[in-house]
């Protein structure tokens, strides 16, 4: 058994396909409504559900066909870089 204070990427598989799961029943649509509608198959779909799994590919249509895409695009952002902030505070003034 292992323990972890982050989150595991196994962890976060289910998540999202929990998260998906929610948008897709409240959106109203069945498994094989969104299948059609996304061009992803019934059984990716399933699988997905189930256990996560899933292309990266696939899951990007179906976030378009739930209006979510934009949630991925800050995935791999770099991150800011607010040291130029910081010396606005540290520097010393001067005479």
């Amino acid at each position: 058994m292992k323990f972890s204070i982050q989150i595991l990427p196994t962890d976060l598989l289910l998540e999202i396909a929990k998260k998906h799961k929610h948008l897709r029943k409240h959106a109203g649509y069945s498994q094989r409504e969104l299948a059609e509608r996304s061009g992803v198959s019934l059984g990716s779909i399933k699988r997905f559900e189930q256990t996560g799994l899933i292309s990266l590919e696939s899951l990007l249509q179906l976030a378009a066909i739930l209006d979510r895409l934009t949630d991925f695009e800050a995935v791999f952002n770099p991150p800011q870089d607010f040291s130029h902030i910081e010396q606005l505070f540290t520097k010393t003034p001067q005479k």
